[in-house]
Order: structure tokens, then C-alpha cells, then sequence
């Protein structure tokens, strides 16, 4: 997964892209309940993303 750069994007595409990070979040989450291989990196990079969001969201009060 790229790294996408988020600052100067309305705050509109910013809470759209938040929501979609959740649910990819919350599919790995879900998903890795009954498996017993996933790749962790997933997980990892839906945190950062959602980090990298909402940094820019709080910046932009």
C-alpha cells in the first residue's frame, strides 16, 4: 500500500477517506478471527493511514 499525501485535500475527501481506512480496519479485524494466517502489515498500515487522517483533520481546526 502507498503512502498518500493528505495535506492541502478538503476536509470532505479527508472524512471519506477516514471512513474507508475504518472499514478496512474493521474488515481485518473481523476477518482475522477465524483465520490463522494474515498478514499483520495490513492491520498496520489501515492504522497509520487513519493516524495520517486524522493528524490532518486536527491541523486544519
Amino acid at each position: 500500500m502507498k503512502k498518500t499525501t493528505y495535506k492541502g485535500k478538503p476536509k470532505t475527501d479527508l472524512v471519506k477517506a477516514l471512513y474507508e481506512q475504518r472499514e478496512i480496519l474493521s474488515k481485518f479485524r473481523f476477518g482475522a478471527a477465524g483465520s490463522k494466517t494474515r498478514n499483520v502489515k495490513e492491520g498496520q498500515a489501515a492504522r497509520k493511514e487513519i493516524a495520517r487522517i486524522m493528524t490532518e483533520l486536527n491541523a486544519n481546526k
